[in-house]
């Protein structure tokens, strides 16, 4: 039952990080399939679930589309160089038993990290509730001076399917927070968009796989990509070891944060020959993990 709750919330939470990262809807998906798995195996939580995020999705994008634009050919190929960099960083650190680095970090910037993140992250999703044409690399300002010059030619149809999903989301929380909210929001979003045939109305719709593709090892993304991948590496294991220890103390689990660090290094590394970009530990999911009854590891293997 944990591993079906897990896999019911992550469905939607993939989708969304993906596009907060700049990459298409199926990659997030195959980072929520293939991360966690390697993660559970090599670290030391019995119950943290490991896949895309919220802040590193948008570190991911800021740090890539810096050296190559989010919409040309060497965008995903970055990404993936950059996934496996943040791995090699956090495997090392963890191998020179550096865990305890984590320490250093206050609650207080991690805090504030995440709510400056949680901003960003609305703001780069407005594009899509309102159906209006934004670069993918604009700055907060740019994006929302963009969006005020085009309100005119808001797209009603989306903006209504992305209200249909939010009401619908927080209709049931109301109702039930227990059951899979965003699940539902997301089916009700695409029944009204069947229904009214978004696809001809101009709403984006998501079909098909990505094709297979490797990370570039050229000298010169290695080399400007490099200093972006310290940044992800180290919030990414802040993240997992902070959520680690949260559900540690509910569940008296002691946590190692060396073996949590060689965990999450594993899971960057061995995932981005996957097509999935730079994952961390989910607060959300690891709680609903807990607090469905996950004793092991397990339900994060049964939910694949």
């Amino acid at each position: 039952m944990a591993g079906l709750t897990g896999a019911v919330i992550v469905l939607p939470q993939g989708v969304a990080y993906a596009l907060i990262a700049g990459l298409p809807p199926e990659y997030g998906l195959y980072t929520a399939i293939v991360t966690p798995v390697i993660a559970g195996l090599f670290g030391s939580s019995l119950h943290l679930v490991s896949g895309p995020a919220a802040a590193i999705s948008i570190v991911v994008l800021s740090v890539v589309s810096n050296v190559f634009p989010p919409d040309s050919a060497e965008f995903i190929p970055a990404v993936l160089t950059l996934t496996f960099l943040t791995g090699l960083i956090q495997l090392a650190l963890g191998l020179a038993r550096l865990g305890v680095l984590v320490n250093f970090i206050s609650h207080t910037v991690v805090i504030g990290f995440t709510a400056g993140a949680a901003v960003l992250i609305a703001s780069s999703q407005m594009k899509y509730v309102l159906g209006l044409p934004v670069p993918t690399n604009s700055s907060f300002t740019q994006t929302w001076t963009a969006l005020a010059q085009q309100l005119g030619a808001t797209n009603f149809y989306a903006l209504t399917i992305a209200l249909a999903t939010v009401l619908s989301t927080l209709f049931l929380k109301r109702v039930n927070p227990r059951l899979p909210t965003m699940l539902f929001g997301m089916i009700m979003g695409s029944l009204l968009c069947w229904l009214i045939d978004g696809g001809r109305q101009g709403v984006p719709l998501v079909g098909g796989l990505p094709g297979f593709t490797v990370p570039d090892f050229s000298f010169h993304t290695i080399n400007a990509l490099l200093p972006g991948a310290v940044a992800v590496a180290i919030l990414g294991l802040v993240e997992a070891v902070s959520i680690a220890r949260a559900i540690a103390m509910r569940s008296g689990q002691r946590i190692d944060g060396n073996q949590e660090f060689i965990g999450q290094g594993l899971s960057n590394t061995g995932a981005s020959f996957f097509s999935c970009f730079a994952g961390s530990g989910s607060f959300t999911r690891s709680g609903v993990n807990y607090d469905a009854g996950a004793q092991t590891p397990l339900p994060q293997f049964l939910r694949r």
